[in-house]
Formats: C-alpha cells, structure tokens, sequence
C-alpha cells in the first residue's frame, strides 16, 4: 500500500528535494497545507492539499486547517491494535507514516526592530506543535522531523532499513519534537511576560541548543558544553571566528566579561580597550586611537596581561593588529577587523581573533546556579548619571575630573568585590580585586599604581565603612574619590577628604560583583 507523508514547513529549506525522493523512490503520497503545498505544485511533484483530503476548507485565515480527526486520526491510530484501525477504516482514514513540520517563525519574529505584540500573536503556531506532539507520541509507529537538518538521515534510514526507519531513529526525532516544542513554547511564555513587564514572574525557563561540547570546564576533570538560546544566534553563538583554536570555557566565561567591560564604552564616543584576566581587568584604557589605547590599557598591567583577553570598541586596524602581535594572547574580540590587519594576526595561529559586530547587547538577566534551584537577578546596566551624584567635598571636580571619576567608576562596576580601581589619565593604573576587606583592595592597587597614583582618582565599588581608605588613598597621591556612599560613618570619610584636599563623590549606587 502507497505510504501517506504530510508535509507543512514553515521553513522550505529541503522540502523540495525531500518530497521528490518520497515520491519517486519509495512511492510515498503526499498532504499538504498552504504556502508548502504551493511549493511542491510549482516543483510538478504530486500534492493532495489538506483540505481536500480532509473534507473539510481552511478557515479563519488559515488559522484552522489541520485541526481535524482526518489528521489526527492518522497520526495517533496504532497500527498494532485492532480498534484503532476498525475506527480508521470506519472513518475513511488513512494512516500517516511521516510527518515534516516546523513551526511558524515567531523568535525571528519577535527579533525584528519593528516588531509588536500583534506580529507576536500571529506567529504563534497552533496547528503544527498539535501535529508533532501527536506524532511525536506515536512515534512507535511513524516518524516526525522537525528539522530540515533530519532530511538526509531519514533517507538514509530508509534505504539502510528496507523502507522503514529503526525505531531508535524514530524514538531520537520524537525527543527532538519534545525539545523543539518546548523550546518554542518557553520563548512565547517569556516574550509575552517581558511584554507584561513582569520581571519577576512566578516561573522562569531556560532551554538552549547544543553549539559545541567543549574540551572540558574551568578544570580538565570538569566536563562541558556551549549551548545556545533560541533558534536564532546572538550574541557569542552569532560571533564570527576569524582564526585561532576552538573556544574553551574559560574563554568564553572572559569573553563575556570583556564584553560587558567595553560595552560600558560606545565606539562613537572614541576608542576605548580593555585587558581581562580570569574576568578581572588588568588594564582598561580610552583614547585617541586604537592602537595607542590598546597599548596604554595592556602596559597598565603587562606581567597580568600575558595570556590575557582583549576587547576593543572599534575595529582593528594595521597598527593596533602589529601590537596585538606582540605578546602571547588568548583572545581578541572587536566588532570588526580590516584585511591587512587579519593578515598580520595571522602570524599568531593560536590566537583566537573573534568579530562580534554589537558589543553593547547582552542578557537582561544573570543567572547562578545553588543547590537546588537558581538564582536570577536584573544585570547591572544602570545608567551612569554624574549629574545625579553628591560632591560632599570642599574641593569641587573640574570637569576633566569629574570625566576621570566617571571612567573610574565604569571600570569599578566590572572588577570582583571588593574592588578599588586607580585611574589617571582614562586609564587603569592600579586594581585590587576580589578582596576580603577594602582596605586591602586599597592597598594594591595603590601599590600597583606607585608614582603614577599621583594625582590619581580612585573608585571604590561599596562605601568605605571607615576612613582609613581615605587616607591611605591621600596618601599616596590620590586627589578624587568616587563611592557610593551609604556608610554610616561617611562623615568620617568626608571629614578626612576635606582635611587631605580630596574631592570625593557619592553615587548613591553600589557595585558589587560577585
């Protein structure tokens, strides 16, 4: 008996050549709805369209067309169990052997500029995830793809198999459905609560597609893998790789800091570089050109820099390209790299050279895993607004001094807690990161610093809970301080700012980076 195929894809990629195959090699009949129908007509390869096979017209727009017992019938019916084929023979249906749909686009949708919630709704399938959770389920007795990737190995499957896929073929796409639909389903649950601003819902999914499984995880006995969000790549997974080896997952984990780090810095306000080391800058610098801000942001910290990741705002060009080439680097990402500069870094073979063209997009959310759940959390984007900040010192900013506190406290914002960045010039001269107490972060990053702390400004990320930060600040050198304030000995530190002569700022914003 001539098998029964229902096709209805959304994306057309192989369905022409599939059908053709169907049709001509394994005798297969062919339903189909819509825009698929139409494409296999202008192909002169045999279709029975849906309504017609069922009886029944589409309706509502198309809204209502597979939604029907001749459909359905056809795809749950055992083809072991003798009632379900007397209800089939009773009812003049024929049972369906394979199934091709995929869903309607709706996170490309959603993903265009000029996208709104009535676009939103109409690309939200109805009929196609009904049809593949009931062939899915049924997949003891046929098969359903859901991607066009499948294509290929459905066929082999046939010609391997005498005609009829292996049920563990068929068991492995019915898991794709499941996922598939999942995934479709979780992206319309979240794209609808955004809508509503719900930010903090009752519910919260996360599903990902496999990218790559990587060597291994932070440690060689941590195994890995990259996965990526939604059917359309962004951010790191829409990265381009112009060379180097493949990424790892300590890359990628200091990739995306960098990234946070310069998306602080839009390329239309100058270039700015940044030099990350197990997510901490060594070096963070802006400037007048590219290649003369790389070089400042990596000699802030050089002996750190080594082996470190760089991020830059703009693209690379010949000059910045022959000093990136001067010392032993994992990654540089920019939103872009000109030829004569790919051709230089070429020389690096093990340098991973990466183009990601919008450096500033990144999550809404972060998300950390504990035992037993996980926890979210808005990302730190607040908006830098100096005008919203407190000079509670005698000694007022000019403005180039408040310019240098304001790059101070960006570079503050990305540096582990406790953290104290010193800054002279927009660029990082000293950094303590990641330490148990203030006073030690303090200490150095002052020492990092040296002479160059001179006429410095400092950034503190929490408030100084006493004043001795202030004083140690002042003296070595420091002229300006930027902290959030909120202590409640901050008179105590402002006190000692007006009696050294230090300017000191309070943002009424903390940074704490955990």
């Amino acid at each position: 008996m001539t098998r029964l195929a229902l096709l209805s894809a959304s994306d057309k990629t192989g369905i022409v050549d599939l059908a053709k195959v169907l049709t001509t090699e394994f005798d297969f009949d062919i339903i189909s709805s819509g825009g698929t129908a139409r494409t296999l007509t202008e192909a002169g390869i045999p279709v029975t369209k849906v309504s017609d096979y069922t009886g029944f017209p589409e309706i509502l727009g198309g809204r209502v067309k597979t939604l029907q017992p001749r459909i359905h019938g056809g795809l749950l019916a055992r083809t072991d169990n003798p009632d379900d084929q007397k209800d089939l023979a009773d009812n003049d249906i024929r049972p369906i052997d394979l199934v091709v749909v995929n869903l309607y686009p709706f996170e490309q949708t959603i993903a265009k500029p000029d996208a709104n919630l009535t676009d939103a709704i109409e690309n939200i399938d109805i009929g196609g995830p009904t049809m593949l959770r009931s062939a899915a389920k049924n997949h003891a007795y046929l098969t359903v793809l859901c991607n066009p990737g499948q294509y290929e190995g459905y066929l082999n499957e046939l010609r391997i198999h005498n005609g009829q896929p292996s049920l563990e073929f068929r068991a492995q796409c019915a898991r794709q459905v499941f996922w598939h639909t999942a995934t479709y389903d979780q992206a319309i649950a979240t794209y609808l609560t955004e809508q509503a601003g719900d930010a903090t819902s009752e519910r919260f999914a996360l599903s990902g597609t496999q990218k790559q499984p990587l060597r291994y995880g932070e440690n060689p006995h941590q195994p890995a893998v990259w996965y990526q969000t939604g059917n359309q790549p962004s951010g790191w997974a829409a990265a381009e790789k112009l060379q180097g080896k493949d990424l790892s997952y300590n890359n990628l984990v200091d990739l995306e800091a960098a990234r946070r780090i310069i998306a602080e810095f839009p390329s239309e306000n100058g270039p700015a570089a940044a030099v990350l080391k197990h997510t901490n800058p060594c070096g963070v610098a802006i400037g007048e050109s590219m290649a003369s801000t790389y070089r400042r942001a990596f000699e802030a910290d050089n002996v750190s820099a080594f082996g470190g990741i760089v991020a830059l705002n703009q693209e690379i060009d010949v000059e910045t390209a022959e000093s990136l080439t001067q010392t032993f680097l994992e990654c540089v990402v920019a939103p872009g790299c000109v030829p004569a500069a790919q051709e230089i870094l070429a020389k690096k073979k093990n340098l991973r050279v990466l183009v990601l063209p919008d450096l500033l997009s990144g999550p809404s959310q972060t998300l950390r895993a504990i035992a037993g759940g996980f926890l979210i959390q808005t990302s730190d984007d607040v908006q830098q607004d100096v005008t919203q900040w407190k000079i509670v010192t005698e000694r007022q900013p000019s403005e180039a001094e408040l310019t240098e506190l304001l790059f101070a406290w960006r570079v503050a914002k990305h540096v582990k807690s406790n953290a104290i960045v010193v800054t002279n010039e927009s660029t990082t001269v000293g950094i303590g990161a990641g330490q148990m107490n203030r006073v030690g972060a303090a200490k150095i990053a002052l020492e990092q610093a040296a002479e160059k702390a001179e006429g410095a400004t400092l950034a503190s990320d929490g408030f100084f809970p006493f004043d001795d930060s202030v004083r140690t600040a002042a003296a070595a050198g420091i002229k300006a301080i930027v902290q959030p304030g909120g202590s409640i000995r901050d008179e105590d530190s402002i006190k000692a700012a007006n009696e050294l002569g230090v300017i000191m700022a309070l943002t009424g914003t903390r940074h704490f980076l955990h």
